[in-house]
């Protein structure tokens, strides 16, 4: 039984910024435990891989929901980062923060020290951004590179001229001081590669002394010495192992592994607990709950000898095989897109606070996650429901953390979000139609009636999905809530020595992207634990 002073659950973005700063200190050691492999596949580094590896298993959880009443019964698709890194592996590769009012309503729901004020520090400390290194909203010199797109895609102009020709504003900065507008992405990249959060954080770090990386390491439940985190369980290459922590544990498994690691290890809502058998640590009824997720709808246009987008045709495949080339010789060309490389923030009410919508282009036809190939070349839009106000539940199918838990994010069980998505859909349009699309734009995939509401809801009951945003199932908040799992420390509260960090600590969900958000949680974290005074 191996025994460290700080042990690390999970090594996604928020688990590999939190052991990464922890073992900034030598005096401290530090454990990373992590289920999938090392991060360093090809596929991973290759920016455009991801869309060879989100519909398939390779480096990735591929959860699936259970049917929901709200997608007519479908079942929704759930792909997760399974690789040091997390999600961040194989994601698009957006950073973007969120405008301050998502952190200000952290902070008014019982959250002291999650105003946006309080959080940019955290955000500017984790960039080297490349973009704006001159503002005083970002950073320079930390580990995680920020970059515009090496080669973006003609389409974007025609893209962000369309929406301006609504009215809609040019943002120069999507994570500056405004929020609403269209803008071109800025994406985790560096020198044309992927720059992961274990890119940036744990792959430099790996010659530390008092850092212990542990990969193929699957956690299986957590040890407790009366309501006292001690350290964990995890199994490797099939034998079972124990882990102590001297100090303090810190659960970094995301918004389904670390409701479910906290559920079969005893803490999480009692009943539920008893019906599998498990015997309880303590009775926190919000472990699981709050589950929340950005309800996405897709439109998808045909766009027959526009090879500037990703398509199969055989000039499609010969520039994809000649990029490929290029981008071993040189790191440009298409294989450093993100695929989705510019978007807009927009309103369905013009007398709104902050945007309620948000719609990126894609530069390929993108249909089921990738799951659905067609033949010819065209792109597409995902538009994306900022604040859904549905509140889903994940709860356990099994006490072995190896079987996936059963995962119900209840989509449009709130009026709201089929209403406001609906309209979302309809402005969507608007701009897809706009002139500046002509040349470009033939029939759509999926037929959507801009002038009939209900044909629009009843297409989104049949097509719209998760756009992989999912956090919320060990809330935040005070002591007065009575779903509150952790605390403003992020600490579980009625237990001691562990902390929940990820994006499953979200009171709500952020207004966009949350790989921006879950780092600077994991940054936030480690400071709270100790790691340094102040930033």
């Amino acid at each position: 039984m191996e025994e460290f002073d700080y042990l690390v659950l999970g090594g996604g973005s928020a688990g590999c910024v939190v052991a990464s700063r922890l073992s900034e200190d030598p005096s401290v050691k530090v454990c990373l435990v992590e289920a999938g492999g090392e991060g360093t596949d090809m596929l991973i580094r290759v920016p455009l891989g991801f869309g060879f590896t989100v519909p398939r298993r390779f480096n990735n959880w591929q959860f699936q929901t259970v049917p929901q009443p709200g997608f007519n019964g479908r079942r929704g698709y759930q792909p997760r980062g399974k690789a040091l890194g997390g999600s961040s592996v194989l994601n698009a590769m957006i950073y973007a923060r969120g405008p301050s009012w998502d952190y200000d309503n952290w902070a008014a729901m019982g959250n002291p020290g999650w105003s946006y004020e309080d959080v940019l520090p955290y955000f500017i400390k984790s960039e080297n951004n490349e973009v704006h290194p001159d503002s005083p909203l970002h950073g320079t010199g930390g580990p995680l590179n920020i970059a515009g797109l090496l080669d973006p895609n003609p389409l974007n102009d025609v893209f962000l001229e369309a929406c301006q020709s609504l009215g809609i504003p040019f943002n120069p900065d999507m994570n500056g001081a405004q929020h609403h507008g269209c803008y071109h992405v800025q994406v985790t990249q560096k020198d044309g590669e992927r720059h992961s959060v274990a890119a940036a954080f744990i792959h430099p770090n790996l010659g530390r002394p008092n850092l212990k990386v542990l990969t193929g390491a699957h956690t299986t439940r957590i040890l407790f010495e009366g309501r006292r985190a001690v350290g964990a369980e995890y199994i490797r290459d099939g034998q079972t192992h124990t882990v102590r922590a001297r100090r303090e544990v810190v659960l970094s498994s995301g918004a389904f592994g670390s409701p479910q690691i906290l559920m079969v290890s005893g803490v999480g809502p009692g009943d539920h607990l008893s019906e599998l058998g498990i015997a309880p640590v303590l009775d926190v009824p919000g472990v699981g709950q709050n589950l929340q997720d950005h309800i996405s709808a897709l439109l998808i246009y045909r766009s027959p000898g526009n090879y500037d987008t990703l398509g199969f045709s055989p000039a499609g495949i010969g520039r994809l095989i000649k990029s490929m080339w290029e981008w071993r010789r040189r790191r440009r060309g298409i294989l450093t897109s993100c695929a989705a490389e510019s978007g807009v923030y927009y309103k369905t009410d013009p007398d709104l606070e902050v945007s309620d919508m948000e719609m990126e282009i894609i530069v390929a036809i993108n249909d089921d996650h990738g799951r659905k190939m067609h033949i010819g070349h065209g792109y597409s839009a995902h538009l994306l429901l900022a604040r859904p106000q549905s509140r889903g539940e994940l709860l356990l199918e099994s006490t072995d953390t190896r079987v996936m838990p059963l995962i119900d994010p209840k989509y449009f069980s709130h009026p709201y979000d089929l209403e406001t998505l609906t309209k979302g859909t309809q402005i969507a349009l608007d701009i897809m139609n706009e002139p500046a699309f002509s040349r470009y734009r033939s029939e759509m995939l999926i037929q959507y009636d801009r002038d009939d509401p209900q044909q629009i809801k009843d297409t989104l009951r049949e097509h719209a999905d998760t756009e992989y945003h999912v956090c919320g199932t060990c809330k935040m908040g005070p002591d007065d809530d009575p779903m509150a799992v952790v605390d403003s420390q992020l600490r579980v509260k009625g237990i001691e020595g562990l902390r929940v960090a990820d994006a499953s600590i979200m009171p709500c969900v952020t207004s966009n992207n949350i790989n921006a958000p879950v780092i600077m949680i994991g940054e936030k974290c480690a400071a709270m634990m100790g790691s340094e005074k102040s930033v």
